[in-house]
């Protein structure tokens, strides 16, 4: 974890899973103790998401947000809610400005990647997740997310090669590990906590849940 996030290396609706609203917890607690003054309105936040409370969730962000435009935290929040109502063009806008905003916190980066992923635009999830290892050479769910988009665009390649006729003796055994590769790797995983502001003690990794 980087400063007091975790990763939840799961699909694109993990966020609703029994993992994800223990990190949600674990989210709140974190929070509590190292920003008190907003704990609370992340507590709320966070406690209508695991609800599947989406519409609250959203209204009480955009009412805290009204008057703290540029938080970190409530903004990644926010692009969760619209990822996990499937506004993944609203989802994409406010993760983007929070890569743009905050360049140096990796999650945003990672979560930009998953939507990406998710419209099959690998180009860009591999840009959005070297930008994350950029950011944070130990951030691993981005490192192995960056592994798994590796394998896809070799996959394409070395089909596009066997099917121009290019070496075909020598791409086939390649194609097929690379397909046994892809088929046993993971999507590519979201973060699913907020950033904290700079100079927020950093806490070490921790495992993700089965």
């Amino acid at each position: 974890m980087t400063t007091i996030f975790s990763s939840l290396l799961r699909s694109l609706d993990s966020c609703r899973s029994l993992g994800a609203a223990i990190l949600l917890t674990t989210l709140v607690a974190g929070l509590s103790a190292a920003f008190p003054a907003h704990a609370d309105a992340y507590d709320d936040v966070s406690a209508l998401m695991r609800s599947g409370r989406a519409s609250d969730a959203m209204e009480q962000a955009d009412k805290y947000l009204a008057t703290r435009p540029q938080d970190p935290q409530m903004r990644f929040l926010k692009g969760m809610i619209q990822r996990d109502a499937g506004k993944v063009d609203e989802a994409l806008a406010t993760f983007t400005r929070l890569t743009q905003d905050y360049p140096e916190l990796p999650e945003p980066h990672n979560n930009l990647a998953v939507l990406y992923a998710s419209r099959n635009e690998i180009e860009k999830a591999r840009a959005s997740l070297e930008m994350a290892v950029r950011a944070n050479p130990e951030y691993a769910t981005a490192h192995e997310n960056l592994g798994d988009v590796y394998v896809r665009l070799a996959a394409s390649a070395f089909a596009r090669a066997q099917q121009l006729g290019a070496g075909s003796a020598s791409v086939a055994p390649k194609l097929n590990l690379i397909q046994q590769l892809v088929g046993s790797a993971k999507a590519v995983s979201p973060a699913v906590q907020p950033p904290s502001p700079a100079g927020a003690p950093a806490q070490p990794p921790k495992g993700n849940p089965p």
